[in-house]
């Protein structure tokens, strides 16, 4: 499967589509296709963006 997150940068705004209890992250890294997200509800979260497409926030 392609990286659906390589265009994720740090900073950005981010929703998970499965966990919308989470409430908004920010990501704080994108490298060899692992996220680390900080999300409001749940924390420090690292993602393998491979398997997990998340949805960019635009606004906030």
């Amino acid at each position: 499967m392609d990286d659906l997150n390589a265009i994720l940068t740090p900073g950005m705004l981010v929703r998970h589509p499965g966990m919308p209890e989470w409430g908004i992250g920010q990501v704080q890294s994108n490298i060899g296709g692992k996220l680390t997200v900080n999300f409001r509800d749940a924390g420090k979260i690292v993602i393998d963006s491979t398997r997990i497409g998340l949805l960019p926030v635009f606004d906030g």
